[in-house]
């Protein structure tokens, strides 16, 4: 499975935003977008006027890198939401939010999608009662996502729902959380307004449309 390797942070600093990919990190005055507001490089300091393609690329390269999808998975997901009705670039966000690795994040298990596609990828997580580790695998409406009886104590994992009731952050709204029995389940689809992504995914279907 291919996959980026190298530093999360520099991914920030290169799109001048928070994409929060190292969890609780990104909340502290660690965080790199904090300490250092250039672009990474020798010349990240220039300051330069983007075209329209680099002002389109850009948000491109944001949605790929917030939910952690190389280039040929995403072109691939970019093309099967074009081919139902609606707003593509909406659908295209809802496929990507509804993604198992997307959905153990939300649900709070893990303090990054990179940390939930780890539980995802080390047979933690069951779907509608079945072992699944495929992280890119779309759920849909009344699909269950629960963490498995043996991984409940693992101390990453109750680090990172701590900091979510800490925080205040819980589950989005067409998400339903169950902490009893660590099970989340999709109410209904994720409407745009309720996805927090700083993404303006109609230049990306603009990008793509050329």
């Amino acid at each position: 499975m291919a996959r980026y390797l190298g530093p999360s942070c520099r991914l920030c600093r290169r799109e001048g935003v928070k994409l929060y990919l190292k969890g609780e990190r990104c909340y502290t005055d660690k965080c790199a977008v904090d300490k250092r507001k250039t672009a990474p490089g020798q010349h990240g300091a220039r300051r330069t006027k983007l075209s329209d393609f680099g002002t389109q690329l850009r948000e491109k390269q944001k949605l790929k890198r917030i939910y952690g999808v190389l280039e040929t998975q995403f072109r691939g997901v970019f093309e099967k939401a074009a081919t139902h009705k609606g707003k593509t670039g909406e659908l295209l966000v809802q496929a990507l939010e509804l993604r198992l690795d997307n959905l153990v994040y939300r649900m709070g298990l893990a303090s990054s999608r990179n940390a939930g596609r780890q539980l995802v990828r080390h047979n933690h997580i069951l779907v509608n009662g079945r072992r699944c580790n495929i992280p890119s695998a779309v759920l849909r409406v009344g699909d269950k996502v629960t963490l498995g009886e043996k991984s409940r104590e693992m101390a990453p994992v109750l680090a990172s729902l701590e900091a979510t009731k800490r925080d205040g952050h819980g589950a989005p709204v067409w998400l339903k959380w169950d902490s009893s029995n660590f099970t989340g389940e999709i109410i209904a689809k994720p409407a745009r307004e309720d996805i927090s992504i700083p993404v303006r995914e109609q230049l990306v279907v603009e990008l793509y449309s050329k």
